[in-house]
């Protein structure tokens, strides 16, 4: 069975970030309910095209996910557990933020299966993380973070955020040594991006940010840290103790398949990729259209797909598992594509080869250990060489990258030139 990874979006929040520019909002009770109902269907009836793969990880991002009840949690991985094949390992992952979970709710999480939470610091600077907009402090971080600890949480990762207005290098290196000193299991450390829109972004000029050099010097002293402390940096913005690495996030940086459920997520899966829509009444009407099409399914509807492939056709009937092969079967992929945009799905592409070779290259080289030339090889019937020959060598020369053996990786100083590194490898 292929491995399959699920992520669920969470679109509320108690108050969006100053800097957020996530599909997130504030909602009502009812609101809520109305979501959680039309994700359950979603889940429902896109299950069946997945017989034949195994979850290996499930993901609840937001927004603020902790903000759901615990009921409807555990409704919403029921529903995942009575409709997929789940592996008896599987990584289960909640974002949390401080405040959001009180005790009896880490408890029923861990009930539930749930066996990771990633918990939204950003900082130790009760003023740092009011210009920023967060509704916490770090005393309430302190609290939640002690009651995943006695709800039985042994695997937390905690969001540091480099970059802040008005963060100075020191206040950042108290954030990083409080943090350390808490021992989690996982850290994601990211420098501050100004999204256009945002509050921040808008009043960017009544600030005082960090400098270039300042902003540097955090970037530096977050890998110095970490390391010392013990933890190891296995992607550009990621670090971990020892067999710790967030198993779903992999899955992204090496192209594994994964669906998305909820408002506006992503999907990825046989070389198709789609996204629902960012609008809840958008989002009702392709919930409705799913049910639909699979109702058609069930009395033997013939579903036509042109595009760049020849014309195909699927007759999809009979258990799931035997469904599964629709996704399954590379063969389908375009007919697949094509039910996608019928039932309301956005941007729906089928890659094209040179596409999953850029994926497979970029996406790759932000893991530490870099891409397999050997796995390209047997994917691809080419060699990377063949088609990167040029940005290779070039950055090889330049010190950018290195090779040892079937492994091509960044090395420490084209880390610091990632993006530039990755932008070389689209055509």
């Amino acid at each position: 069975m292929r491995s399959l990874s699920i992520y669920i979006h969470i679109p509320f929040c108690v108050r969006k970030c100053f800097y957020c520019d996530f599909l997130s909002g504030p909602a009502t009770d009812g609101e809520m309910d109305s979501y959680v109902n039309l994700l359950l269907r979603e889940i429902r009836e896109q299950s069946i095209f997945y017989g034949d793969h195994r979850v290996v990880s499930i993901f609840f991002g937001g927004g603020t996910p902790s903000l759901l009840s615990s009921r409807d949690t555990g409704r919403i991985l029921e529903q995942i557990r009575d409709g997929f094949a789940v592996a008896e390992d599987v990584e289960i992952t909640i974002e949390c933020n401080p405040g959001t979970a009180v005790a009896e709710k880490l408890k029923n999480y861990i009930t539930y299966g749930i066996n990771r939470l990633s918990i939204g610091l950003q900082s130790t600077d009760d003023e740092e993380l009011a210009r920023i907009g967060r509704i916490h402090d770090y005393d309430s971080f302190l609290e939640t973070y002690r009651l995943a600890r006695t709800a039985g949480f042994d695997n937390i990762n905690i969001d540091l955020m480099a970059g802040l207005p008005g963060q100075s290098i020191a206040s950042y290196r108290k954030t990083l040594e409080r943090v350390v000193g808490l021992s989690p299991e996982h850290i994601s450390a990211y420098s501050l991006i100004l999204e256009e829109g945002t509050p921040l972004y808008v009043n960017r000029n009544t600030y005082l940010f960090p400098d270039e050099d300042e902003d540097r010097e955090m970037y530096e002293l977050t890998g110095t840290a970490l390391g010392e402390a013990g933890f190891h940096r296995y992607e550009i913005s990621n670090y971990a103790r020892e067999g710790r690495e967030c198993r779903h996030n992999k899955v992204y940086w090496r192209r594994g398949d994964y669906v998305g459920f909820g408002l506006g997520a992503s999907s990825m899966v046989e070389n198709v990729r789609w996204k629902n829509p960012d609008r809840h009444s958008d989002y009702a009407v392709c919930v409705e259209q799913m049910e639909a099409h699979d109702r058609d399914l069930d009395s033997g509807i013939l579903i036509h797909a042109a595009g760049s492939k020849a014309e195909q056709t699927a007759h999809i009937t009979g258990t799931a598992t035997e469904r599964g092969m629709y996704i399954e079967e590379g063969k389908q992929a375009a007919t697949f594509a094509e039910m996608l945009r019928r039932t309301g799905r956005c941007e729906v592409q089928l890659l094209t080869p040179l596409e999953q070779m850029e994926e497979f290259m970029f996406l790759g080289l932000r893991l530490t250990e870099g891409v397999d030339l050997g796995e390209f090889r047997q994917y691809f019937k080419k060699s990377a060489d063949e088609i990167y020959r040029k940005q290779i060598e070039t950055f090889t020369a330049q010190g950018l990258m290195e090779r040892r053996g079937d492994r091509l990786r960044l090395t420490p100083r084209g880390v610091d030139v990632s993006n530039a590194v990755f932008a070389a490898f689209l055509f």
